[in-house]
């Protein structure tokens, strides 16, 4: 049992890894590529859009499948719908069907979340879980981090950059088909209910509430994300005046915040509780960011990077939290409900954003998204309180919102 937990977590780490990795590439690649297509600014934007909404699908799809036919086979197929969707990207003909595919692959991303989460929780001891979760999830700022040095080599040809993305993804199935156990709970609940479970069912009876108040902390805290780190390197650039190397360096080192802090809040979040740790880096990152929207000595702005990233381990934290406030029959469906919305709702961040910089400037969508945090910390206070450290309904009380 305790070697394939290890065996999970890594697994879990790999698979999400990759799933970052596609996201970013596609923002790395958009310069190009509109050059390549002849696309409108508007039209770039719609591509990272898409796949915002497909991550959004992907909470009825991917809970559904997670739920119903195990975490081993949706993880597997979640992998293999957006190593498929970007791979096929390598003959994509025009803006269309590019969309279409950028809408698919996303189905699959924002799936891997929701197996990947309801995994940890349900292989590894609640005393543990925190920062367990916390570690998969760090696989984001990581995949980051490798997508830029990856795509180095192949841009300007992003056809077989996204090709051989795609083609690698081989690597995490192979993994999770060889070595992956079933989750046992999982097993445990299917053959002792027997019931299919679906959206509805944590949208009514005693887990609608819970649904509903952890799809609007998600939404908000990602609306505020998305928006923040869409645009912060053009805020930089434009309002502060820092050269093009040192916007990349300050990318470097937010991403390299971004992993210290998922991982270190992870710790904190076993000893002091999931809801409690996530409330305190939403105000983290409510108070950070408007100082740093008013500062404009450049080597406070770098410094000021990995700290703002570090407090956005929320990001981190919401997989071991969201999973828990659901039973083990409807975990998939309900977190990924809850984040994959929210997810979902956040893919408007970077335009509303885009627009508010035309009237008050980036330095003040900057403190519109601290505003956002800042409603994101309150409706946390307003969920029930979980495991380590927390108090947890037991899961018998949880499970009538299934039953119902």
């Amino acid at each position: 049992m305790r070697n394939s937990r290890w065996i999970v977590l890594g697994g879990c780490f790999l698979a999400y890894l990759f799933d970052a990795l596609e996201i970013v590439l596609l923002s790395l690649a958009l310069p190009t590529i509109r050059h390549d297509l002849g696309l409108s600014v508007t039209q770039a934007g719609l591509l990272a859009t898409a796949t915002l909404l497909g991550i959004g699908v992907s909470s009825v799809t991917g809970g559904y499948v997670a739920d119903n036919f195990g975490r081993k086979k949706a993880l597997v197929a979640s992998l293999l719908v957006f190593g498929g969707g970007t791979a096929a990207l390598a003959v994509v003909p025009d803006f269309s069907v590019f969309l279409i595919l950028r809408f698919l692959a996303g189905i699959g991303l924002g799936a891997v979340w929701s197996v990947v989460s309801a995994y940890v929780v349900e292989t590894w001891p609640p005393r543990l879980r925190g920062r367990a979760a916390a570690f998969v999830i760090s696989a984001f700022p990581a995949g980051g981090a490798i997508a830029a040095v990856l795509s180095a080599p192949f841009l300007p040809n992003w056809r077989m950059m996204f090709f051989a993305a795609g083609v690698a993804v081989v690597a995490p199935v192979l993994v999770v088909l060889a070595f992956f156990p079933e989750s046992a709970s999982w097993a445990e609940q299917k053959a002792r209910t027997g019931r299919s479970v679906t959206v509805a069912h944590v949208l009514r009876g005693s887990l609608r509430r819970t649904t509903l108040l952890g799809t609007l902390m998600a939404a908000l805290a990602l609306t505020g994300y998305w928006g923040t780190t869409t645009w912060l390197p053009t805020y930089l650039t434009v309002e502060r005046g820092l050269p093009a190397p040192s916007v990349a360096v300050f990318v470097t080192v937010l991403n390299l915040g971004m992993f210290l802090g998922y991982n270190g809040f992870g710790l904190l979040a076993d000893s002091f509780g999931r809801r409690r740790t996530i409330v305190a880096t939403l105000v983290g990152v409510t108070v950070t960011l408007p100082v740093y929207a008013l500062v404009t000595h450049q080597p406070a702005l770098m410094w000021l990077g990995p700290v703002f990233g570090a407090f956005t381990a929320f990001f981190g934290l919401f997989g071991s939290y969201l999973g828990e406030l659901f039973p083990t029959r409807a975990r998939a469906t309900g977190a990924g409900f809850c984040f994959n919305v929210g997810r979902g709702i956040s893919a408007f961040a970077p335009f509303v954003l885009a627009g508010l910089a035309g009237t008050i400037g980036f330095s003040g969508g900057l403190l519109v998204c601290a505003g956002f945090f800042a409603l994101a910390a309150i409706t946390a206070l307003l969920l029930p309180r979980t495991a380590s450290g927390d108090v947890v309904a037991p899961e018998s009380e949880r499970a009538r919102g299934v039953a119902a």
